[in-house]
């Protein structure tokens, strides 16, 4: 067994774990046990609890990029490398829904993957070959943070069997996306043919990502205006562990 085998083995029964007996259940030894694996082993791969997610979060973003194709507009790419991060939590679903049920009494580890997920965001438009690096990345990082945290929303609630209900979310979010880049196109002057006739603004869709580096105000906050996509998401309060509750607003362009 390598050790991505041993990772895997690991991290899967640990949700199997937290869906049966609830995340504070949890450890990397009891893991262990349960997996059949070695204790010390799993003592050097795994030094304490939040290694468990960590590394899951880890096998997630691989499995996002492993087959993705590198060719196509951003959006296709996009869309292709978050429902592959998708469909690693839904391997371990039962125990991601136990975490999250549990999260909202582990403040430190939810601040842990908070930090987590912004370098998961950053990686998945790193290897679309979008910067991250200066204002204009951090805003195409919190970007793209925030069309996670609506199509991680609306998974925890997605009882389809082909999840049609997160894959329209995630397309709705990327929709929004473009929206605001061509806002904030109008408003710097950028080429907007057609903006006062009514004809499209472009022939092809625009890179939602591709903000300028200057520009006036403030565009439309992802963050002001809750998504509603295909079918409404209740508005109740949810802590949305591993990632942080509600997307932080997208600062304006620098």
């Amino acid at each position: 067994m390598n050790d991505n085998e041993f990772d895997a083995a690991l991290v899967g029964a640990a949700m199997a774990l937290a869906a049966e007996r609830g995340w504070r259940a949890v450890s990397p030894a009891a893991a262990a046990r349960e997996a059949g694996l070695d204790l010390a082993s799993a003592r050097q791969r795994f030094p304490g609890t939040p290694m468990i997610l960590l590394r899951l979060g880890v096998m997630a973003d691989q499995a996002a990029v492993e087959g993705a194709t590198l060719d196509g507009p951003v959006r296709d790419r996009l869309f292709d490398m978050i429902m592959r991060r998708i469909d690693t939590f839904q391997m371990h679903r039962a125990g991601v829904l136990a975490l999250l049920r549990d999260l909202p009494r582990e403040p430190v580890l939810a601040l842990a993957l908070a930090g987590a997920t912004a370098r998961s965001m950053r990686w998945l438009l790193q290897s679309t070959g979008i910067g991250t690096g200066g204002p204009r990345g951090a805003a195409r990082v919190q970007a793209m943070m925030a069309i996670w945290f609506y199509t991680f929303r609306t998974w925890r609630r997605d009882d389809t069997a082909d999840l049609s209900r997160t894959m329209a979310a995630l397309d709705e979010s990327l929709r929004r996306a473009e929206e605001i880049v061509l806002w904030i196109r109008g408003q710097t002057g950028l080429p907007a043919e057609g903006r006062d006739t009514g004809a499209a603004v472009q022939e092809e869709a625009p890179d939602p990502f591709d903000m300028p580096d200057e520009g006036v105000g403030a565009p439309p906050s992802m963050a002001d205006e809750p998504f509603t996509g295909p079918r409404a998401v209740p508005d109740e309060k949810l802590s949305e562990p591993p990632y942080p509750q509600g997307p932080t607003p997208i600062p304006p362009a620098a």
